[in-house]
């Protein structure tokens, strides 16, 4: 794989995984105010995105489907997409912020024996020091941020296993479907992936959608509405699959630790939190472990 793919697999999950991180503060923004639920919210992004990807690929050279692959790509959906968001939905309303950071730093690893299950990716002792080291990193970082006093006073053991199902999933999303993605461009996977979401989660939130009073949302709620579903949503899900073309699983979920890395800076901007030396050398860690990764052996290799 030549040099610039390998760039362009970083770019595109480092973009993605920032616009994740503020994903997580618009989401909370727009379900405290409490007219959209949960699940409402996350039909209104796969609608929101499911019409962006349509539309986009009315630009875009047509592109056949295979029959056998539906039936594949309807399971990455439910995977990457639907059961992902279902479980940290259900996870985030059971578990303190805390516990739900920490519970999460877990999907690398999940994706690393997936990924050696799936698609025959070595593990190596390399790969497993730069994903500890990564780990050590975060949850240091995690150990020594203040964290915000919202959200539940306490983590059920529900919670636990919904966050771990949450990770889970998405580990077997990313080590799964990799030869599915390269398959076909972008635009043709992910405008299938979102509308079979869409169509699964409508008769969980179609009667809360048909209740907002949408025209008397304040304008502050639209607008996180609106980064939601093409930032975090539509722009973000054309650079995951950009980034599975191009780099390894295992890389592309490290830097889910982008997310509570981006609540810690915004946290010290906004002043709830204070800079030091100490979330600086976490931060060169997490970094040091993607890099580690990156450049440990691999299947090719």
């Amino acid at each position: 794989m030549s040099v610039n793919k390998t760039i362009l697999g970083h770019l595109a999950a480092a973009g993605a995984y920032t616009a994740f991180g503020f994903n997580i503060l618009t989401c909370r923004a727009i379900t405290v105010h409490g007219a959209i639920s949960p699940m409402g919210l996350f039909t209104l992004r796969a609608l929101g995105a499911a019409l962006l990807f349509w539309i986009a690929s009315a630009f875009m050279p047509k592109e056949k489907v295979e029959r056998r692959d539906y039936i594949h790509i309807f399971i990455a959906s439910m995977l990457g997409l639907f059961l992902n968001q279902v479980f940290f939905l259900q996870g985030v309303s059971n578990s303190t912020p805390f516990d739900c950071a920490i519970i999460s730093s877990f999907t690398p690893i999940f994706t690393m024996f997936v990924a050696a299950v799936a698609i025959k990716e070595p593990i190596t002792w390399r790969k497993v020091f730069g994903v500890i080291m990564s780990l050590l990193g975060i949850v240091t970082l995690i150990f020594n941020t203040s964290q915000a006093s919202c959200g539940t006073s306490e983590t059920t053991s529900f919670g636990v296993v919904m966050l771990l199902c949450n990770g889970l999933c998405f580990a077997l999303y990313l080590g799964i479907f990799r030869p599915l993605i390269v398959k076909y461009s972008v635009i043709t996977f992910m405008k299938w992936i979102f509308l079979f979401s869409l169509l699964v989660s409508m008769p969980f939130s179609f009667d809360n959608l048909l209740t907002v009073n949408y025209i008397e949302l304040p304008v502050d709620i639209i607008w996180d509405i609106l980064f939601t579903v093409i930032v975090s949503t539509f722009i973000a899900y054309i650079f995951i699959p950009v980034a599975q073309k191009n780099i390894r699983p295992t890389i592309i979920s490290m830097y889910a630790y982008l997310q509570p890395m981006i609540a810690a800076a915004v946290g010290t901007y906004l002043g709830m939190n204070h800079f030091s030396w100490l979330r600086l050398i976490c931060a060169v860690m997490v970094f040091a472990g993607v890099w580690v990764v990156q450049t440990s052996k691999s299947k090719i290799d």
